[in-house]
Formats: C-alpha cells, structure tokens, sequence
C-alpha cells in the first residue's frame, strides 16, 4: 500500500483534535468543564468536515459506539436504584464488625470489597459508595481515614481493569478490538491480581505506623441500615445473572450495553419503591455527553486519515519489536493518564492501533497494554482518575470538619504514597507481559 500523503483535511482535523484535547486537559485553569470544550470540538469538526469534504452529520452520528453509551447509562442506573437499598453500607459494616479492630485485616477486607464490586461497576461509583462508610467507620475507631481511603482509590483504579465493565477505557477498547468479556477478564485478570497484591504489600509499608495504633473499642448499628430488603436481595440475583449473560454475551449475539439493560429492566421490575423520574436523574448525563462528543471528534480525525498517517510512521518500529512497542505504549498511557485522563488519550490510540490493524499488523498486544497502561495510571497522581479526586476532595471536606489539617490527602502526600503504587504496578504488569507475551500476543478470537 502507498504511504499516505499530508493534506489540509489532515491539518484541519488535526487543528481541531489538538485543541479540543488541550481545552479538555486543561479544564482546571480555564474553569471551563471538559464537557463542554468535547462538545465544541464536535461541532467544529462537523462543520469543518462538510466544509473540506471529509466528514459530515451521517458519518459523526455512525461514529459514535453507541454499545459504551447505553452501557455506561445503564450501570449508572442500576447504581442509583441499589444504593437506595442501603446493601452496601451493611456490607461495609459488617466488614468493620469482622475486623475486631485489627486494622490491616479492615484494609484487606474493605479494599478486597471495592475491588469485586469495582469488576462490574466502575471505580467512581464504588467509591463515591465507600468512601463516607469508611469515614465514619475509622471515626467510630478513632483512628485516620486516610490510608483506607487512599486504599479505596487505588485497589478500584486496578481492580476494575481486569473486566471489560470495570472501567470506561476498557469499555471503549473492547467495543472498538470486539473483545468479549470473557476474553478481556482472562487475558487481565491474573496479571490485575498481581498488581492488586503488589499494591496490599505496598500499602502496608507505607502505613506502617498508621496500622500498628490501637483502635478504640466500638460498636455499629447498622439495624436499619438496609431499607429495602426485596430490592437489595433481589440486585444480588440480578448481579449474578448479568455475570452470567456478560460471560455468555458472545455467543448470545448480545452487545454487552443490552445485558445491562436486562438488568436494569428486570431490577426496575422487583423496586417497588423504584421511582424512575427520581432514578434517572442520577444518571451522569454530563459524562455520557463528554464521551458522545470524544466519538465525534475521533471519528471526524479518523474519516481525514490523519490518525493512519500518524501511525505509518510507528508501524516500522511496531513490526520490528512488539514487545519494546507494548512496553511502550503501557508506560506511556500510564503517564498520560496521571498527568491528565486516560478517556481521551485511550480514544485517540485506538484509532491509530485500528489502523495499523487493518493493514495487517498484529497489534493484539497493543490493546492489553492500552487498558494496562490507563488503568493503572490513573494511580500516579491525585488527578490521575475521577476516583482520585472525590477521594480528595472527601478526605478535605473531614480536614474542614474535624479542624485537622492532616486529614486531608495533598497532592504531597498522594506523591509519596499513590505514585509508587502507579510504578509497582507498571513493573508487575512489565514482567508479566515479558514472561508471558506469548499468551498476550494470542490472536482475540
């Protein structure tokens, strides 16, 4: 195939994608939301589109992957009806009953709890769940919230890479390489385990002081706490049976967006005390409008060529060394993501990996270490996920309560405890990749 040659739909869409993507980075300093500044790329990259011929409202509306939105909307649904029930915080009470005060046994339960519920929801739900519970669980003991807290964050960052639901870039890798969920869970689920463990270790160091006090005795009462009995015991099948559909999805012919809606469907059926105006307004329309307006943007790049005549200039090396590549690729999406977002950074690879794909390039690899390296980046700094920063901005709104400065997690302290947690778990995955890069190059299908 003859190598591309630059052009002005190039340029122009180039243009657009780098300051769309800058604007997006760069919400802290101008106040402006993320949201807001996809949206405007859109715009102007449709109407650019038209204008130099390469892109147009019928090819930005195919564009989109609509399975990641309904599917995302959908979870967020679900999430909103079973908080209601009050489950999760008897989970977490029980936990703290069972831990009889020893206090990395609470971290190991409370971390192990995020982690399974991070494999289907995603982490920012999981912890928006747990982190108040675990304030008032170490208030209770009289002891800091901060290494559970940083605990929370950091197991659901990882965690929820080992499932195709865990996490939005997963999401947006699997629809776009269609990689089933059964695929994505065996191929990351040994080597999350590991960096899950690698992270416990860590963490145990690195609070070593905070775990050896002695908590006060306590006790919790939680006897009201489940308020809607039928519905939570009632999720927990609903759960079960969705794990169930998500591993079968496949050969059901099933998108995994409409085993989510199964779940909705039949979990808005059992509520009776489910009010769906109430429930939906729950839904993170913000978010789902942000990744809407990204699938634009891409797609207008992608229909210019820009993003295959970037990639012809990785291709040679892409061929020459695969594994130095996906090593690559892991680091360098794990820096992106805790400098700024792994959303955008993952939806602009895919592009370039599916187009080193379709001229017959093995890129297997390059997916896992794409999910790899967002994953876990988003440990490396305060910012690095959505998870991080409520985490944050909880661990300051106790700081301001308690009047206790040293309740509150700086972007210092998240340095010293979360960066080395984002480089553990990059070296873990490294030498598994090393060892077993045989199994990760393995064709998907």
């Amino acid at each position: 195939m003859d190598p591309l040659v630059w052009n002005n739909q190039m340029l122009i869409s180039g243009i657009i994608l780098i300051l769309t993507f800058f604007g997006i980075f760069t919400e802290r300093l101008h106040g402006f939301h993320r949201a807001k500044f996809a949206m405007l790329g859109a715009v102007v990259m449709v109407v650019a589109g038209q204008i130099f011929q390469f892109y147009g409202p019928e090819e930005a509306l195919h564009s989109i992957d609509w399975n990641v939105v309904f599917l995302l909307g959908s979870m967020m649904t679900i999430v909103s009806i079973v908080i209601s029930t009050g489950g999760f915080n008897l989970i977490a009470y029980k936990i703290a009953e069972y831990s009889k005060g020893r206090l990395f046994l609470l971290m190991v339960l409370l971390g192990t709890a995020v982690t399974v519920i991070s494999l289907l929801l995603d982490n920012v739900t999981t912890v928006v769940i747990f982190g108040p519970l675990i304030v008032l669980i170490c208030g209770t003991l009289n002891v800091s919230p901060i290494p559970y807290l940083l605990a929370a964050a950091l197991l659901s960052d990882t965690g929820g890479v080992a499932t195709l639901v865990g996490d939005p870039p997963n999401l947006m890798i699997g629809s776009a390489a269609n990689i089933d969920f059964n695929t994505f869970f065996i191929r990351m689920a040994g080597i999350v385990m590991a960096a899950w463990l690698a992270i416990l270790l860590l963490l145990k160091v690195l609070f070593r002081k905070e775990l050896a006090v002695t908590p006060r005795k306590y006790s919790l009462v939680h006897t009201d706490v489940l308020k809607h009995k039928r519905t939570w015991y009632a999720s927990l099948g609903i759960f079960a049976l969705m794990v169930v559909l998500f591993v079968f999805h496949d050969s059901l012919g099933w998108e995994p967006s409409f085993v989510a809606f199964i779940g909705l469907t039949l979990l808005a059926l059992v509520g009776s005390h489910v009010d769906m105006d109430h429930t939906f307004e729950k839904v993170e329309i913000t978010l789902l409008i942000f990744f809407i307006s990204l699938f634009v943007v891409v797609g207008g790049v992608e229909h210019s060529h820009f993003l295959e005549y970037l990639g012809q200039f990785v291709m040679p090396f892409v061929q020459e060394n695969l594994l130095m590549a996906s090593l690559l690729l892991m680091w360098g999406a794990a820096v992106f993501s805790a400098l700024i977002d792994n959303i955008p950074f993952t939806a602009a690879m895919i592009p370039i990996i599916l187009g080193m794909q379709t001229q017959g390039i093995e890129v297997t690899p390059l997916w896992w270490s794409l999910a790899l390296g967002a994953g876990f980046g988003g440990n490396g700094t305060h910012l690095g996920s959505t998870a991080n920063v409520y985490i944050v901005t909880l661990s300051e709104r106790v700081a301001k309560t308690t009047n206790n400065p040293a309740m509150a997690i700086t972007p210092g302290l998240w340095f010293r405890k979360g960066t080395p947690a984002m480089v553990v778990t990059l070296m873990v995955a490294s030498v598994l990749m090393w060892l077993f890069f045989d199994f990760f190059s393995s064709s998907i299908r």
